[in-house]
């Protein structure tokens, strides 16, 4: 059976020095990296934005995850339904 959860989760990074140690107001609608000390005015927005790609390329990894998951129990499945039918074989 298909696994049920896909959970992830993505570790946002500098885009100066490439460190994910930040500190940050309440709100984090200012963030800076302690690193390299560069500020993110638009705070986690802006670092989510700047992150986009990282961020893309986990949703394509989960996406390929998924879509070989379900094609794995589909066969499965076809399998169980067709078992000992002597004309259709699922390979």
């Amino acid at each position: 059976m298909m696994k049920k959860e896909y959970d992830k989760s993505i570790t946002l990074i500098c885009t100066t020095c490439g460190d994910s140690n930040f500190e940050y107001n309440e709100d984090k609608s200012w963030i800076k990296c302690k690193r390299c000390e560069r500020e993110y005015n638009g705070g986690y927005e802006e670092l989510v934005e700047l992150n986009q790609e990282r961020i893309d390329n986990q949703i394509d990894s989960i996406k390929d995850e998924v879509k070989k998951d379900l094609q794995k129990d589909l066969n499965n499945m076809l399998k169980k339904v067709f078992k000992g039918n002597k004309n259709i074989k699922i390979r």
